[in-house]
């Protein structure tokens, strides 16, 4: 149970990979799913025993449709105000780089089968909305999933995943703001980019690199 709610943060921000941003949220998360799974189709194997490739599928569907900066501009929330531009930055990357090796695993554990998408009822004139599903547990018991979506420039992207009224912007933010508050936004930096080279090593020693 917990691998498939897991795998639904990356589902959330891999979209599709040929881009066209004049999509509306609701056409994107139903495209991503199925953009997603043709993109395991018969690879599942190869992806399991290759962290470097999984990495690469999810990346190329995902950077082109995730608002990176928004993202980590709403979870560092004040914090974001007393960093620099080169903070930042570093940030940015650092964070995003840990999610997507921190869920990657968990999309092998995709199956299109159990999400259901309800009707969208948002408001596109809005510059945020929600699309809303469920995803279907081996017990038969069904999660909400929300995805966040705001408009910004001209274009349609997710910034954040709502499971069972838990959004991980809130989550994190209230976990870095504790860690900041503790050490510095520099040690924070610093641990997140130590993360991503750990989780690398990791991955290549259990290739036999």
């Amino acid at each position: 149970m917990i691998r498939i709610l897991v795998s639904i943060i990356p589902l959330a921000i891999a979209l599709t990979s040929t881009p066209s941003f004049a999509q509306e949220p609701f056409e994107q998360v139903e495209q991503a799913m199925a953009e997603l799974e043709a993109g395991m189709d018969g690879r599942r194997e190869e992806l399991e025993s290759d962290s470097d490739a999984l990495y690469e599928l999810i990346n190329s569907i995902l950077l082109p449709r995730f608002n990176r900066t928004y993202s980590a501009q709403l979870v560092l929330g004040k914090n974001w105000g007393d960093a620099d531009e080169s903070q930042r930055e570093r940030f940015i990357e650092a964070f995003y780089s840990s999610l997507l090796r921190k869920y990657a695993e968990g999309v092998l554990e995709f199956d299109q089968s159990r999400v259901e998408l309800i009707p969208f009822r948002g408001d596109l004139t809005k510059k945020r909305t929600i699309v809303k599903t469920t995803v279907r547990l081996d017990d038969g018991a069904k999660v909400s999933v929300n995805y966040g979506f705001a408009n910004r420039i001209d274009a349609w992207k997710m910034y954040d995943v709502t499971i069972e009224g838990i959004s991980y912007i809130r989550n994190y933010r209230a976990e870095l703001d504790a860690e900041i508050r503790l050490t510095s936004i520099d040690a924070v930096i610093e641990r997140l980019e130590g993360d991503i080279g750990t989780t690398a090593n990791d991955a290549g020693a259990a290739a036999g690199e």
